[in-house]
């Protein structure tokens, strides 16, 4: 039972009307999250999701059993109105104002204030992702703060940068007892370099170019990764071949587009990959996590995540859904290796139970 609890709401549209979603955010006093969700609405207008971020808000503020409820909301007009300051004329809206104030009346007390949008981020972050994959979403509550030395992240990039980003903030929300404390991009011109400097950090460039041979290419990046201290190397769009030394041995990730041992080798990157996935009439593909050898995908299976291929899909549009389990398969990848959980006994990759 939780008292007393702060209600963050939002709702929105595209196209006015068009498609749309609603969500929610309780929590309590001290900040911390007791639920997050998002529903996707179909097409519908901005003010009928805004509302029905409001509905939905009070009515798992009741079943969490609050008395009192402090609700923030980024709609002058549903704010105006709910306080009495603003007459409902729509129909629409009258049925939903009518649901809300009388959710409201249950409570002991409540207060609906409006806040400017970007003191309301997180949850219109979570309205926008159910806009963008049309689906309900659950916010994942973060972990509490773990305890030890921080596994130090050394990402190696050739790309924009995404799978960087949301491995810092699956830090930042306490999912991962790791740190990221080196960027190298084989790359001058790449998003993935601005990102980096993003998250506080300058990445080094390496590029293959610049050195006469694979030999002297792999030596500059392996004193970077032993200066800075490095614990697991990341591969994240990574797409340069280099020899890693002994002392990395098992502690080099990359991650895959596709279910290997199907889809790789030399060349098979990106939408590479996912044409090729396509063109076979593959019915499910997915991702690897897997450790690098000195062969292009062929190191120890560490995580793998499946997602269905759809008759209409396009590489866009597979390439899109693969992501979204990569963003979970590379962070569960992640925390295996920080929990030391992982073993490898003749190739294969092995999951210990967590406390062993």
């Amino acid at each position: 039972m939780h008292e007393h609890i702060i209600i963050h709401t939002d709702g929105g549209s595209r196209g006015n009307p068009g498609p749309a979603a609603a969500a929610f955010i309780l929590a309590d006093t001290e900040g911390n999250i007791i639920e997050g969700k998002a529903s996707f609405l179909g097409d519908t207008t901005n003010n009928v999701a805004e509302y029905t971020g409001l509905l939905i808000a009070l009515s798992a503020a009741k079943q969490a059993r609050a008395k009192r409820i402090d609700v923030f909301s980024d709609s002058e007009l549903i704010v105006r109105q709910i306080n009495g300051r603003y007459r409902v004329k729509n129909q629409k809206l009258k049925e939903l104002f009518a649901e809300c104030t009388g959710l409201l009346a249950g409570f002991s007390s409540w207060k609906v204030t409006h806040i400017p949008r970007e003191q309301n981020k997180q949850v219109d972050e979570l309205v926008n992702r159910a806009m963008d994959l049309q689906k309900n979403i659950t916010l994942e509550k973060p972990r509490p703060r773990q305890k030890g030395k921080p596994t130090r992240l050394g990402v190696l990039i050739s790309g924009g940068g995404r799978t960087m980003v949301n491995i810092q903030n699956q830090i930042e929300a306490d999912r991962l007892n790791a740190k990221i404390v080196l960027v190298i991009s084989s790359r001058t011109a790449t998003m993935g370099i601005e990102r980096a400097r993003n998250i506080g950090l300058e990445p080094r460039i390496i590029r293959r170019k610049d050195f006469d041979d694979i030999e002297s290419f792999s030596d500059e990046i392996s004193r970077e990764l032993r200066e800075a201290e490095v614990d697991l190397v990341i591969q994240a769009g990574w797409l340069c071949l280099w020899h890693i030394p002994e002392k990395y041995e098992n502690r080099v990730m990359n991650i895959h587009p596709a279910l290997l041992p199907s889809f790789g080798g030399q060349g098979m990157w990106g939408r590479h990959v996912h044409e090729a996935v396509l063109k076979a009439g593959c019915k499910i593909s997915g991702c690897t996590v897997h450790f690098c050898t000195n062969e292009y995908d062929v190191g120890p299976i560490v995580v793998q995540r499946s997602c269905v291929v759809k008759d209409d899909d396009d590489t866009d549009s597979l390439a899109a859904r693969v992501f979204e389990q990569e963003c979970i398969a590379y962070t569960e990848a992640i925390r295996l290796f920080c929990e030391n959980r992982l073993v490898i006994e003749n190739g294969v990759v092995k999951h210990l139970q967590a406390g062993r």
